[in-house]
């Protein structure tokens, strides 16, 4: 089940800076331990929410403009909201909420406000079910490409 929402992150601000940009995904299987030592671990999940890291370089008209859209259109950061994220796949849209409150604003430079949170993804980004079992489709996707439109561009 996926959720949408029609709060998007504003355009007028600037997208997440690369800089500390982690994702840690939450676990799809549960473990057991067993009396011998050993664990099983079996699928609990289909799919799991990921936390990612994210901060952003704001001016102070910028910073003023997040800190009201956040109050304001996410009701202090419950509301969900689309953004485009950037992974393995490229940048994608994605639905997001804050795990917690933002830190910052920090001064940086001159005028710069640094704002740093840590953010839920309702889905970590992945590609369709049945394409992990062609890694080498996916690795050589790019020779593929090349071959077929150099090769054969009438095609």
């Amino acid at each position: 089940m996926a959720i949408t929402t029609d709060i998007d992150w504003p355009d007028v601000l600037p997208c997440a800076l690369r800089e500390g940009h982690s994702t840690q995904h939450g676990t799809p299987f549960q473990r057991t331990e067993m009396d011998s030592g050993r664990a099983r671990n079996r699928r609990r999940f289909g799919s799991v929410p990921s936390q990612e890291q994210f901060a952003w370089l704001f001016t102070a008209v910028q910073c003023r403009a997040f800190e009201a859209w956040y109050r304001d259109a996410l009701g202090d950061g419950v509301g969900w909201f689309n953004m485009s994220v950037r992974s393995p796949l490229g940048v994608q849209p994605q639905v997001c909420r804050f795990v917690q409150m933002y830190t910052g604003p920090e001064l940086v430079g001159v005028d710069g406000w640094k704002v740093s949170a840590l953010l839920e993804i309702w889905a970590r980004p992945l590609l369709p079910p049945g394409w992990g079992h062609l890694p080498e489709v996916i690795t050589g996707a790019s020779i593929l490409d090349r071959a077929v439109n150099k090769e054969w561009p009438e095609a």
